[in-house]
């Protein structure tokens, strides 16, 4: 018997049919080739597994014992490549069972996920979530492995060719404050930012670095009473101090549902950032992946929001 890498595999839709018909013609006719056509490729197989396969008698084919051994080897063979190579994939969110693994910053946890989940639960509800926070690189790493199904925030150093993005929407920052605060009654001015102590917020969130580049390209000087790593503790710290804080909108949203804030519009023009999904090549066909990406930009994109590779 010949290598594996020199067999024929077309072969084995000819050993099926021959196996179910029991004759040549009908066979034949099954696949949709001649005759003379099935009796070359009969004889290719003979030739190929060195067994005379299928004998001619008066009522069609009789198949040989080492026939009736291979048929359920074939037929297992066939019906697997037709469930799971020739069959398009798909995904039916209401009997899915599954785990997503999405990569969120803390803050994009908070602002996202709860109706994120909220739609996954109605619409899926055999789906897990997983979220994972972690620096740019080990992100890139784990999209390219498919450990991570989606990336969505603000994610400057996700690129190359391989890297699909979509633009969720955009947003600027705006300063917080406590409610009733003795400087600052709705507006904050370029004096008081200088002069008021400032919560600082350093974290994995890149979006925080825009602040911090955008302050020293221009000379701007605060005073940094807190810095911490979290931002979970903001709020209360802000609505129980005379601390100030420049957070991206969505975060200070988030803020003032949950403790006793004001909005401060900053006087100095930080630049607005978009917040996209991100996602690697591998997933981009994935009906799964297509599911929740599409998810994501009902609750949380804009009409424009034009898919691209980020390289």
């Amino acid at each position: 018997m010949h290598e594996v890498n020199n067999f024929d595999f077309n072969l084995l839709r000819v050993f099926d049919a021959l196996w179910r018909q029991g004759h040549l013609g009908r066979a034949a006719e099954e696949i949709g080739v001649s005759q003379p056509a099935m009796s070359h490729a009969l004889q290719r197989m003979r030739e190929q597994l060195g067994d005379p396969l299928f004998l001619k008698v008066r009522t069609g084919m009789q198949p040989s014992p080492r026939a009736v051994a291979l048929a359920p080897v074939v037929q297992s063979v066939l019906l697997q490549l037709r469930e799971h190579l020739l069959t398009v994939p798909h995904f039916e969110p209401a009997s899915a069972r599954r785990t997503f693994t999405l990569a969120l910053s803390d803050v994009g946890e908070a602002a996202f996920l709860p109706r994120l989940l909220a739609r996954i639960m109605k619409e899926a509800p055999h789906v897990d979530v997983c979220t994972v926070s972690a620096r740019h690189t080990d992100i890139m790493g784990q999209l390219e492995r498919g450990k991570i199904d989606l990336a969505i925030g603000y994610y400057p150093d996700l690129g190359g060719s391989d890297v699909f993005q979509q633009r969720l929407f955009r947003h600027g920052f705006v300063c917080l404050a406590r409610k009733n605060h003795p400087i600052a009654q709705g507006r904050i001015s370029m004096e008081q930012f200088r002069a008021l102590p400032h919560a600082v917020v350093q974290s994995e969130s890149r979006s925080q670095e825009l602040v911090e580049e955008y302050l020293r390209q221009h000379g701007v000087v605060r005073r940094e009473l807190l810095r911490s790593p979290h931002f979970l503790s903001i709020p209360l710290v802000i609505a129980s101090t005379d601390l100030v804080v420049t957070v991206p909108l969505p975060v200070g949203e988030l803020f003032a549902r949950i403790a006793d804030v004001q909005f401060l519009e900053p006087p100095i023009p930080i630049p607005a950032f978009d917040l996209r999904q991100h996602w690697h090549r591998c997933q981009h066909n994935d009906p799964g992946n297509r599911w929740l990406r599409s998810l994501a930009q009902e609750l949380f994109g804009v009409a424009d929001g034009d898919i691209g590779s980020v390289g």
